[in-house]
């Protein structure tokens, strides 16, 4: 999908399916926010998606986004940005120059980097607690068993700067029970967003209470090979 009709069309299929995802939970449609995952995609395909009226964009990497986004943030001056990959330590300066939101805070390390890093910057992102809800070890993300301390640790760092958690569930297993665990998680530490769900099960995470999913297939067509 690199034409300007095809990702606006896949935008309002997707917008629809959001729709239908709320109504079918009892939600405002308006309760839960897109994110468009345009990693490994060109420059122009996120700008097809900013024409079609999309403005929240998700990348993994902060190599990448530096390359692709403060030229169309002088465009589209209201549109955010959220890094949503794992963020390495030496990369924490730039991704707080860089963010609007960073989805992927996941150990004490990266806690004390963004400290650090946003008293430089004089700017700290909003800021997710990425859970491995799933315990898989080849994943991201705080372990269930050490996410209570974890989320409370980062809420006495960065206070109402936290958001909310993220998560991915495991690829072939039912995500139900994932998005319901992570949404309890959430809801004990009086959190206001969760973001969860991605082009195939987010009308699930909406049922289960999700305020953000992440789509990246489903706007923008099958990825490239990775750089």
């Amino acid at each position: 999908m690199t034409q300007n009709h095809s990702i606006a069309q896949a935008l309002t299929e997707i917008r629809n399916q959001m729709a239908t995802a709320c109504h079918n939970a009892h939600r405002q449609a308006d309760e839960v926010q897109l994110v468009a995952v345009s990693k490994f995609h060109p420059q122009e395909a996120v700008r097809e998606a900013l024409k079609a009226g999309q403005r929240i964009f998700g990348e993994n990497r902060v190599q990448e986004a530096a390359a692709k986004f403060p030229a169309l943030r002088e465009e589209w001056p209201d549109l955010r940005l959220h890094l949503i990959g794992s963020l390495q330590t030496n990369k924490a300066v730039e991704a707080c120059a860089l963010a609007d939101v960073i989805e992927s805070l996941d150990r004490p390390s990266l806690s004390t980097a963004l400290e650090k890093a946003a008293q430089k910057t004089g700017r700290l992102p909003e800021l997710f607690v990425q859970v491995n809800i799933g315990d898989e070890p080849q994943k991201s993300g705080i372990s269930p068993l050490e996410a209570d301390r974890f989320i409370e640790d980062a809420l006495s760092r960065f206070g109402s700067r936290i958001k909310g958690l993220m998560a991915i569930p495991p690829l072939h297993a039912d995500p139900r029970p994932f998005f319901q665990k992570l949404a309890r998680l959430n809801h004990r530490h009086g959190l206001p967003a969760l973001s969860m769900g991605m082009s195939a099960d987010f009308d699930v995470a909406i049922a289960e209470g999700a305020t953000i999913i992440r789509v990246g297939t489903a706007i923008f067509g099958d990825r490239p090979a990775s750089p």
